[in-house]
């Protein structure tokens, strides 16, 4: 058995080379938390999160003050064990949030040295649930000065040439008017047939200004409205997903299996996007995908689509990736060795390396603003 001799974790900021913005929000940078776990075998393990614009350093902190101190020694293949000891010794510090971020990578990076040590890809050490490329779909749609809906088109069009299943803009920032032209200038470049998702980053309070917003985007058959309200008002959310044609997507910012239950309790999902680097790494996941099985909802976690792409291939009900072909809204892209593949009219192309299949690029990270490992 493999034990642990070291844990190290970083902050990372990734200046975006234009300002993008959400429905609430603009973004002008991106903070990284990364951690390394290093086994007596010599193997290491890597995990990562986003923390928001601000922020990664509380995540790191996390990391090396509360989390940790209590790997060191243990046997790497006790996953679960440990999930449950970080989980009890940070009960007073943060159940969500930064500190369930931290511990979420530190989970992230377990299975990934296990997965090494057993020579295997990361999605085949979980239990293939696939033997063929993973259906994706691009994602986009950001609000940037000077962008027209010909040119929203025009970009929701060429991730659909790259041979992806469906695309994904983002949508609330403007009146319902204005919306629903950006909507329909997407739907009549990718044609009537190609999966169109529509995202609100929170953008709504009440479920009457949603209604208002959605029932202008249901003539463009959407496949789905993802997080119309905070992740808090599981209520409305299932609320507004009895009144409306179009699935309602949300849990990205959700951790725990706990909340995710009453989420599907409540009806509020017709799909979950946990995110493994949020919900509790990828021991919570598997649990949240297995209960969200029972209720025939589907997962297509959000965000870093290295690491999920292993997870929706290791797991019955996962449905899409979610993919950024290029490195200006994910820029965690820049800071990795490695790029996913896309198959032409398939998806992306499983990894066939051991383990998660890429590692950072140091030499990127230098040129950072990055704390150094500790």
């Amino acid at each position: 058995m493999a034990r642990i001799v070291s844990v190290v974790a970083r902050t990372v900021r990734v200046p975006l080379d234009r300002p993008t913005s959400f429905a609430n929000r603009q973004v002008l940078a991106r903070d990284y938390a990364l951690v390394k776990i290093r086994t007596d075998d010599g193997l290491e393990g890597i995990g990562h999160c986003y923390a928001g614009n601000f922020g990664g350093k509380v995540v790191t902190l996390a990391v090396r003050e509360l989390l940790a101190p209590h790997l060191i020694g243990k046997e790497s293949t006790e996953v679960e064990l440990l999930w449950k000891e970080l989980y009890q010794e940070v009960l007073l510090h943060g159940r969500t949030g930064s500190v369930m971020r931290g511990l979420s990578i530190l989970d992230i990076a377990l299975w990934d040295v296990n997965a090494q040590a057993a020579k295997l890809p990361l999605y085949r050490y979980l239990g293939a649930a696939t033997r063929d490329p993973v259906p994706a779909y691009g994602s986009g749609g950001y609000y940037l000065d000077g962008k027209t809906p010909e040119m929203l088109g025009e970009e929701m069009a060429s991730y659909l040439a790259l041979g992806l299943q469906g695309v994904k803009m983002k949508v609330g920032r403007l009146d319902p008017a204005g919306e629903e032209k950006r909507v329909a200038a997407a739907r009549k470049a990718i044609g009537p047939d190609a999966l169109l998702l529509l995202d609100a980053n929170n953008a709504w309070h009440d479920v009457p200004t949603a209604l208002r917003y959605c029932e202008r985007f249901a003539d463009y058959d959407p496949y789905w409205i993802e997080e119309p309200f905070s992740p808090d008002q599981i209520d409305n959310h299932a609320k507004l997903a009895e009144r409306i044609n179009i699935n309602v997507a949300t849990g990205e910012i959700e951790a725990g299996r706990w909340r995710f239950k009453e989420l599907l309790d409540k009806g509020g999902a017709a799909i979950l996007q946990a995110d493994a680097a949020v919900c509790g790494g990828i021991t919570e996941f598997k649990k949240i995908a297995a209960m969200a099985d029972c209720y025939g909802v589907n997962m297509c976690p959000h965000w870093f689509h290295d690491l999920h792409l292993h997870l929706v291939a290791a797991t019955p009900n996962g449905e899409m990736v979610e993919y950024f072909s290029d490195d200006q809204v994910l820029n965690f892209r820049r800071i990795i060795d490695r790029q996913l593949k896309v198959v032409p009219g398939k998806g992306l192309a499983l990894p066939t390396d051991p383990g998660l299949g890429y590692a950072f690029d140091e030499k990127v990270i230098s040129k950072l603003d990055a704390e150094a490992w500790a």
